[in-house]
């Protein structure tokens, strides 16, 4: 009999890689969302108009089922390095655009940055869709959701660095016009390139996920032909559209709550406030990482969506600056949503992993679309920013029906 046993592969280097990846998403996605305020200034627009910047971001993860099975072909390695490389250019194309026009229309250029951010953002799409199940797979599947959730974690620093980053680098001390916009802009886009051209010389596991699911169990597992048959995959795809509402809902309506309230700002502005929010996220996340390995993933994430709904609805019932740190609560509790939602998406899949993560990834374009209709409604007179927050708690039920039973739907027992 051969009792040697095979040594687990070390995925250390992997892991630490996908981390710095996440953190680097982190801190553009919320860079972006932070800039909404300063754009709105510098190029004159209403509250639907800024919302814009959202719209060709999160527009971008459209994309996101070609991308999954351009995955599924390529692996995950090219997949990263193909997606910091459009990251990179798309960065240098709106310092370059922007640096050549100025002087002529705030609408042309409004323009060219949108138009740069969508390209960032296909890049990033790639990026999401590589970091995921990537770290999922990473190592056993049991730990999955925890190795999320940490990922994450680190996600969250960078979201609570950005709006810091914002305030005291990129604003600080700037009028809102265009030519303020472009240049941190361009050493992002070096930094990404030259991370692209560092990872391109290094190696990176190949993960068979069939192979690993069935070492795991140490049972043969049967799959359905095709990854568009698991309907717990396209429900979650839309728990995480409406996921991109909540998490976007306060630090989005935010700058409109402190418009309508304006004793509000002798407290500071709604943009040095969100880094609350994101700090929340992030301490969120860690422990988070911590509970993951003490109770079951479904129970944490429909504790926190009924804790995040009430912080929210606590907001309408207190007033002043109080009814805004009650709206900054609900990060903490926002926090372990994205990674649960999307490891509840991607139970039992084996070989369809990558191609369900495109599928999943495509509900960020709630991102693109759900606060452009919350900024509508601010700029209508007859409702205005109350009504738009008051949005998320369809969201927040949703989501709660995904988790305790959309996410069960053909799976087995």
């Amino acid at each position: 009999m051969n009792n040697i046993k095979t040594k687990a592969p070390n995925y250390t280097f992997a892991l630490i890689v996908m981390f710095a990846v996440l953190f680097l998403i982190g801190f553009i996605t919320t860079m972006n969302n932070s800039m909404i305020e300063f754009c709105k200034q510098a190029f004159n627009l209403k509250d639907s108009q800024g919302q814009l910047v959202n719209t060709a971001f999160y527009g971008a993860y459209a994309l996101s089922i070609p991308f999954g099975l351009m995955m599924n072909k390529i692996g995950y390695k090219k997949t990263l390095l193909l997606g910091l490389a459009i990251v990179g250019i798309g960065f240098i194309i709106n310092y370059l655009g922007i640096s050549s026009l100025l002087g002529m229309e705030t609408s042309v250029i409004y323009s060219v940055f949108l138009g740069s951010m969508f390209i960032v953002a296909l890049g990033i799409v790639m990026l999401q869709l590589v970091a995921n199940p990537y770290v999922m797979v990473l190592g056993s599947p049991e730990k999955g959701a925890f190795r999320m959730t940490l990922a994450n974690a680190l996600n969250s620093a960078a979201t609570t660095v950005a709006p810091v980053f914002i305030t005291y680098v990129i604003i600080a001390g700037k009028a809102p016009t265009p030519d303020a916009v472009p240049t941190p802009y361009l050493g992002l886009g070096i930094f990404t390139l030259i991370l692209c051209a560092i990872l391109f010389f290094m190696k990176l596991p190949n993960i068979n996920e069939a192979e690993q699911a069935e070492e795991a169990s140490g049972e043969h597992k049967e799959y359905k032909s095709s990854v568009f048959k698991y309907s717990h995959v396209w429900l979650g795809m839309l728990g995480i559209f409406f996921y991109m509402g909540i998490e976007l809902g306060v630090p989005s309506m935010l700058p409109a709550y402190f418009k309508s309230n304006p004793s509000l700002l002798e407290y500071g502005t709604a943009t040095e406030f969100l880094s609350y929010y994101w700090g929340g996220m992030m301490i969120g996340r860690f422990a988070g990482a911590v509970i993951l390995n003490k109770f079951k993933p479904r129970h944490i994430l429909s504790v926190c969506l009924i804790c995040g709904a009430i912080c929210v609805a606590t907001s309408f019932v207190l007033s002043g600056i109080a009814s805004v740190y009650a709206m900054l609560a609900a990060g903490l509790f926002h926090s372990v949503m994205w990674p649960l939602v999307f490891n509840l998406g991607l139970q039992e899949l084996g070989p369809h992993t990558k191609a369900a993560s495109g599928i999943i990834n495509l509900g960020v374009v709630g991102g693109a679309t759900l606060p452009l209709v919350m900024g509508a409604i601010v700029d209508n007179p007859a409702l205005g920013v109350g009504y738009a927050i008051a949005l998320m708690f369809l969201y927040y039920i949703y989501v709660f029906w995904f988790c305790n039973f959309g996410s069960k739907i053909g799976l087995k027992k």
